[in-house]
Order: structure tokens, then sequence, then C-alpha cells
């Protein structure tokens, strides 16, 4: 009789192999942060998820109210979860991205998008990291990369990659502000790291330099008031108590972030400069007024910029021309009276108003306002604007 093969087993992991195989592998991938947290119901957490959508803070990002019982729990999003294991990519720019505020015929572009779409990046090495783990492991895991209600930031700190600062972005002691995120929830129970304390001492400059104070308390945000929100998630008109504010920043701030005094010890993080192609970095307000919707897709494919659309980039470019005093832009903005968009149209008026005389703004309005069917376009030519041309 044909005996069956024997069958040698490889012992199982321990958790200092499979916390040394996460670090080397993280390392190997580029990752910059890696952490490990035990999951449990806070109701800590959830309290303050819940007192900032009652409050109306999250504005129109109805997505984060749909999903608060699982937003506030991990553990509602996946019940047989044990352990988190968070990753950090830096992001940290070469140069201070505020000297772009300076440069009024420029739009500024956030650090964060100035390239390829960070998620793409980002979830692709977590990806692999997982996989490399699961193998080893025999563990399931599911992986997170800002695609779910997940609250990563609370965790990232609780595995110890850095802290919460005033500005309630995640600050590392060794890559400031400038962290990507990502998480691996996992059934395995792996050894829990420290978790990271606060380390902002008395230091408020991170809220000191909001141009349109968004925070109302230290720790606390209020989206509906963050030239990031207004920029990139807002859908409709932007108020004009913010207009002037936002200056030149056509999609996203980084005030808050570029001011933290940690980014000192950032190195800059030459493997996510996202090149996505040439003259993505802050490029002139005549370029971006000039772009119909093919040429938006062309110019930014690829990017974090080509999700939040052409109209909603061409109204925040708008913004900007209006605040540069350049009536060189003039030739770009005239035409957008006409714009399919309302959201651009209402901008072009605002725009105009600011670069033009009273009387050159009279023949316009005497063409365009009696066709106009959008009445939030329609109050726009009603309205008076601060710093009109004299």
């Amino acid at each position: 009789m044909k005996l069956a093969p024997r069958i040698v087993l490889e012992p199982a992991a321990s958790t200092a192999d499979l916390n040394t195989l996460l670090h080397d592998e993280a390392r190997k991938l580029g990752l910059d942060a890696i952490g490990i947290a035990r999951l449990g119901s806070s109701g800590e957490l959830a309290a303050r998820l819940d007192y900032f959508l009652k409050d109306g803070r999250h504005g129109d990002m109805d997505w984060m109210e749909e999903n608060a019982d699982r937003r506030g729990d991990p553990l509602r999003l996946w019940p047989e979860a044990r352990t988190a294991i968070m990753v950090g990519q830096s992001y940290a720019p070469p140069t201070d991205p505020l000297d772009a505020l300076e440069q009024s015929d420029r739009g500024v572009i956030s650090v964060y998008a100035k390239g390829r779409d960070y998620h793409d990046i980002v979830k692709k090495k977590i990806k692999s990291l997982a996989r490399a783990f699961a193998a080893k492991s025999g563990a399931d895991v599911k992986v997170f990369v800002d695609t779910a209600p997940l609250m990563e930031k609370p965790l990232a700190m609780k595995a110890g990659l850095g802290w919460q600062g005033k500005h309630t972005v995640l600050v590392s002691r060794e890559h400031g502000s400038w962290l990507f995120l990502g998480a691996i929830l996992t059934t395995a129970e792996l050894s829990p790291d420290a978790a990271e304390v606060s380390h902002c001492g008395s230091c408020s400059r991170c809220l000191d330099v909001c141009p349109t104070k968004a925070f109302p308390a230290p720790y606390q945000l209020d989206a509906r008031r963050c030239i990031a929100y207004l920029s990139i998630e807002h859908k409709g008109h932007i108020a004009p108590e913010f207009r002037t504010a936002i200056g030149n920043r056509v999609f996203g701030c980084d005030d808050c972030l570029a001011v933290c005094p940690w980014n000192k010890f950032a190195a800059t993080a030459t493997e996510m400069r996202f090149a996505a192609q040439a003259g993505t970095d802050n490029p002139p307000l005549a370029e971006l007024l000039a772009l119909d919707d093919a040429a938006f897709r062309q110019r930014f494919a690829g990017t974090p910029i080509k999700r939040t659309g052409r109209n909603r980039v061409l109204r925040n470019a708008l913004i900007a021309a209006g605040n540069s005093g350049d009536r060189s832009l003039l030739p770009q903005i005239e035409p957008l009276l006409d714009d399919d968009s309302p959201l651009v149209r209402a901008m072009a008026i605002w725009s105009a108003k600011r670069l033009m005389s009273a009387a050159e703004i009279e023949p316009l309005q005497a063409r365009y306002e009696p066709i106009e069917t959008d009445p939030e376009v329609a109050r726009e030519w009603a309205m008076p604007v601060e710093g009109h041309a004299a």
C-alpha cells in the first residue's frame, strides 16, 4: 500500500515575527511610518463625531452623516477585526508653500494635490503590505485609504504615529503635519504600540494663521469656514464673506499645516513629489480660466483636482482673479459671464466687478442680467462688491 506523503506544517508566525515583517516590508515599500493599535469601541470618539455633525460643522459633506455609526466605531465597520495597522507616507514639500500666496497671478494648489492622486500611490503600497502580512499570518485583512467611514487620525494617534494637533491634522515628531494615512484592519491580534500624546503645548500658530477663522476652539474645526472644504468639497456658491480671504488659493489650503513648528524635523519627501505632468505646480490663473471641460480633464488627469471638476476649480480661479487686481485677466473672465455653469457665471460677475469700473460693468450687466435664469447668479449682479475698481 502506498503511503500518503507526510505534510509538514510551518509553525505559526509569532507576534514578534509579524511585527518585524510589517516594519521590514513598509520600509521596502517606501512607507515612512507604521504603528499598531488594538481595536475597541470608543464612546469618546463617537461623542466627538456626534457633536461635530449635530452642530452642522461638516457642511454639505453628507457622507459623513450617513455613515456616522460606523465612522465612530471601527468595529461596526468590521466586527471581526481585532487590530489596526496604521501607516503613514510623508509628502513634506521642499519649500514653504505659503510663499506662493504672494504670486497673485498664479492659482495656489495644496501640496498634497500637486501631482498623481495619493489614493492610487499609497493604496498600492498598503495593499502590497497587506498581502505580505496575510500570507505570513493567515489572518484576514482589509485595506483603507480615505475611501471608507474609518476615522484614521484617532487610530494613527493610538498606534503612535503622531497626535491630532490643534488644527485637527495628525502631527508627527518626525514628519510634521505632512503625512498621508492608510489603514489595514485585520483579524490578527498583534501587540499594540504605545499611543502618542499631544506635544502642541501652548503653541497656537495653526489657529492664528487661518484666514477664515475656521477653528472655533483648539482641536475643533468648522469645515464650513475652511478654505480646503470650500474650494474642494463644497458644491455650491462660496459666500461673499470668504472670497477675499481665499486670496489666490484655487484648490485647498496649507496655511495651518505649513506653520506647524514640528515641520522643521520633516525631510523633503522626494518620492512623493507626484509630478504627474509638467506645470502642475501652481498654474497661471490665465491658463486655468481658459479651460473648458475637456481641456480641464486632460490638464489634471490622474490628480485629485480632476475629481473636483472643472466648474468648481474655475469658480475658485475666478475668486483668485478677482483678488489679484490684474486687469490683464479680463479677456479670460468676460467670456465666462455666459458659461454653462452657474458656479462659474456667478464668480465671473464677482471677479469682473472687482477688476472693472462701474462704467465698464454697466453694459455687461445690461446684456447678461436680463437673460439670467439662475436666482443666485442674478443676485451677484445686484450685489455691491467691496474693492470695486474706480
